[in-house]
């Protein structure tokens, strides 16, 4: 719990430890440092020493055994990746796109659900619980008996249990969402980075937001533009908070894999640079070949072919692959997965990115199984759970989802959805669903 504090609220002593742990992943040489005493000087002087000592930090050169190029460029992100996806000229009907986004859309929110109850659990504790409870495996919303009683009193948690849920409860996963649909219907796909900034101000109240995003809200009221924005004293910058903003640029652009991309930049480089960045850009075409593709690892790889060649989110993705291709059992994979990117956060993207390929390999295209595997991996789990959801709900449809799996997990929901964003608060999702589509239709008569 200390350590979940000091990520929803860092001290500056937390968010240089963070910063520490930040420029060794992305490669840095920090054995000269004396880190005990950086984190000591922090904690006596606060503020400007943490301002003073970030700044010096990010001089530091990389380690001559760091063999990755994680460009925040979008046009060198363009030129490094390895191939970029066509576009798909065929057109989807009217009727068609509304079933695939209502599939993405729902399936992100009931995906959410599952996974919001158990945010930051381990696998092993959620397979200890369900283990108690004699459920070999995850085919409905947790029960209120999975839980302690003080637990289920936190967080709204009881409304997330199979017998309390009666509607989406409001999560920052679903908000990003409806906020980018704003963007879009005041913007159009012209939109900038700066744009996205400002919805946020006028949209989104500071507690409500989080890691990445907190720390580019705290820069954005300070007078920083982007995409200075994701960087100052933003230790967070790769971590998930950019690959769930991703949805709304996917559904957007049906087969249109490129222009996905590139939406997904603008918004991500508010907030993040490096696998922060690619995590959004590789899920929103992800879910933009998804409309035309029900070849799982070939959605896969559409998202692959977005971002560069010599990265650490490519190189976990293509692990996955690789246990999948050598047949190993999901179970199995899991513990490699988990253990090979253990040094990194449970709210990073390359770990969770990790799980969410995981998911969508295994659970072979059905709906159920899919969320089930991400939301049973651990870590970030609403947001996994999500991610996969509206993956495979825009590449079955909602009309080709099955009736149980429709039953089970969107039925539940009553079509409607909370948000922190008040003309969202208890809105129908199929009412969303139509903006959606408005606005997609917009963009491809362009």
């Amino acid at each position: 719990m200390e350590e979940i504090e000091s990520i929803l609220n860092p001290s500056w002593t937390d968010l240089i430890r963070f910063e520490l742990k930040q420029l060794e992943e992305e490669g840095r040489d920090l054995s000269s440092l004396d880190k005990e005493a950086i984190l000591k000087r922090v904690y006596l002087e606060g503020r400007l020493a943490a301002e003073e000592i970030w700044l010096l930090l990010q001089d530091l050169p990389l380690r001559p055994d760091y063999h990755y190029y994680e460009p925040s460029d979008f046009d060198e992100i363009r030129r490094v990746a390895p191939r970029r996806g066509e576009t798909i000229e065929e057109r989807i009907s009217e009727n068609a796109l509304r079933d695939k986004i209502l599939g993405g859309f729902i399936g992100r929110c009931a995906g959410n659900m599952l996974g919001k109850p158990v945010e930051l659990m381990s696998r092993e504790e959620i397979k200890k619980r369900l283990k108690r409870l004699g459920l070999l495996k995850l085919r409905t919303y947790f029960p209120r008996k999975f839980f302690a009683d003080e637990e289920l009193a936190i967080l709204d948690r009881s409304r997330t249990t199979l017998e309390g849920i009666n509607c989406v409860v409001r999560d920052d996963d679903i908000d990003y969402v409806l906020l980018n649909l704003k963007v879009v219907e005041k913007h159009g796909a012209s939109f900038s980075t700066a744009d996205i900034g400002e919805e946020w101000l006028l949209n989104l109240p500071y507690k409500a937001v989080y890691t990445a995003e907190r720390m580019a809200y705290r820069n954005l009221i300070e007078g920083l533009k982007p995409p200075e924005t994701a960087l100052y004293l933003n230790p967070f910058r790769e971590w998930i908070g950019a690959q769930i903003r991703a949805d709304l640029w996917g559904y957007i652009c049906p087969g249109k894999n490129e222009l996905a991309a590139e939406l997904a930049y603008r918004d991500a480089k508010l907030s993040h640079v490096k696998n922060g960045i690619y995590g959004e850009i590789m899920i929103a075409a992800m879910i933009s070949r998804s409309f035309f593709e029900e070849n799982i690892l070939e959605i896969i790889k559409a998202g692959l072919h977005e971002i560069p060649s010599r990265c650490r989110l490519r190189s976990a993705v293509e692990f996955v692959i690789e246990l999948w291709k050598k047949g190993l059992s999901w179970e199995n994979a899991i513990e490699k997965i988990l253990e090979k990117f253990s040094g990194y956060s449970p709210i990073h993207t390359i770990n969770n990115m990790a799980i969410v390929v995981a998911a969508l390999l295994w659970g072979e295209g059905d709906y159920g199984e899919t969320i089930a595997k991400a939301v049973l991996s651990g870590l970030d789990t609403d947001c996994n759970g999500a991610t996969v959801g509206s993956i495979i709900g825009v590449m079955k449809g909602y009309s080709n989802i099955k009736e149980e799996n429709r039953r089970t997990w969107f039925r539940p929901l009553n079509n409607v959805l909370e948000s922190i964003i008040p003309e969202f608060n208890k809105t129908k999702i199929t009412e969303v669903v139509d903006r959606i589509v408005r606005v997609t239709l917009s963009i491809q008569a362009l």
